[in-house]
């Protein structure tokens, strides 16, 4: 029972990796395009991972954040690991 239970672990610990498209940010107002995207990856996530809470690294957001507020990348890699049960952490590729 206990082998079961540390490979579950391992496999939770594993992670995900998805491109995740971020065409939807170009429906919104030019200055709030790298805030939304931040918003649709955490929507993304949580309806693919089942996640409650959705942890974004701060080298994801610098990534995001890279071009200023007006010009997000039109998609991005991103690697999600759950941490914990409902809890998801999300980094850059």
């Amino acid at each position: 029972m206990a082998e079961k239970e540390e490979g579950e672990e391992a496999q939770r610990m594993e992670g995900r990796i998805y491109t995740i498209p971020l065409r939807d940010v170009k429906k919104v107002a030019r200055w709030r395009r790298s805030k939304r995207a931040v918003y649709e990856i955490r929507k993304f996530l949580q309806r693919h991972m089942k996640a409650d809470v959705v942890i974004i690294d701060p080298a994801l957001n610098e990534k995001i954040w890279e071009r200023g507020a007006e010009k997000p990348p039109s998609k991005i890699r991103v690697k999600a690991t759950e941490i914990e049960e409902g809890v998801v952490k999300a980094e850059p590729i």
